[in-house]
């Protein structure tokens, strides 16, 4: 599975998240302890926002740790939003495509996990994208669906209703035609305004995600594993998690996709 980290609050360096921490994302792509794959380098990805609506973006295929223009990048960039990603192909080529995040418009979307079986029902995924956002695909992953079904479902005006929606219908697809686990799911997104994040399995083995207020710096990190072995305040999000993250709030709602109405 992939890592990632995200942050929002006074704008700080990227590499304060990314790459100097001592178990930055950038180790983690390497070195990762919070999962079955310690190693992550089919890709990696950031999004940040600045003072236009719509995100900034840089994707490659190279393992995170040995890009110098990303070393570069997060040394000089400020944002006060900003999502990060370290890959680990389920099935899916190493493309810049398939790469983390996804972006649409002001929206950015990064995930890790799987949906059971995708490849046995990704045509039925694709038909699940409206007509108007299919345009907007432009890789194979399960990842990139998703998003833009959740986009379809209403994403702009109800995020977690959306998510809700997207989830249940694509837990309904592999229950029906894929394999167990149906669904692991962490994902972060964002509207350039306020950070979300979303903790979700069919099972008991839900990706980790935690977050972070840092006074310090005046931002919280959500993060998939912590990014220092001697910071002890660390949160773990429950499985089953909806959050919202603006300025120093952070809203914690109980997630049920099985509760969302699905079309026959």
């Amino acid at each position: 599975m992939c890592r990632w980290a995200a942050y929002v609050g006074r704008p700080i360096y990227l590499e304060d998240i990314v790459s100097r921490p001592g178990h930055s994302l950038v180790r983690q792509s390497h070195g990762a302890k919070r999962c079955h794959t310690p190693v992550n380098a089919d890709g990696f990805g950031i999004a940040w926002y600045g003072d236009r609506e719509q995100p900034g973006l840089y994707r490659d295929v190279m393992p995170a740790w040995s890009d110098p223009n990303l070393h570069s990048l997060t040394a000089t960039v400020r944002s006060h939003l900003f999502m990060a990603h370290v890959r680990a192909s389920t099935g899916t080529s190493t493309s810049r495509n398939n790469c983390h995040p996804f972006t649409v418009g002001r929206w950015s979307f990064m995930h890790n996990g799987q949906f059971g079986g995708y490849n046995d029902w990704r045509r039925c995924a694709d038909a699940l994208i409206p007509d108007e956002l299919y345009p907007q695909r432009k890789g194979a992953t399960d990842s990139e669906a998703f998003f833009l079904c959740a986009l379809g479902e209403g994403l702009d005006n109800d995020p977690m209703g959306a998510m809700a929606r997207a989830t249940a219908r694509f837990e309904a697809l592999a229950r029906d035609r894929g394999t167990a686990p149906f669904v692991r799911l962490t994902c972060a997104f964002s509207d350039g305004r306020r950070l979300y994040a979303l903790r979700y399995s069919s099972d008991d083995q839900a990706p980790t995600l935690f977050h972070r207020w840092s006074p310090s710096r005046g931002g919280r990190a959500v993060v998939s594993e912590p990014l220092e072995a001697d910071e002890t305040d660390w949160l773990e999000i429950a499985p089953g998690s909806f959050c919202v993250f603006e300025g120093e709030t952070a809203s914690v709602t109980r997630f049920v996709p099985a509760a969302a109405r699905v079309a026959a």
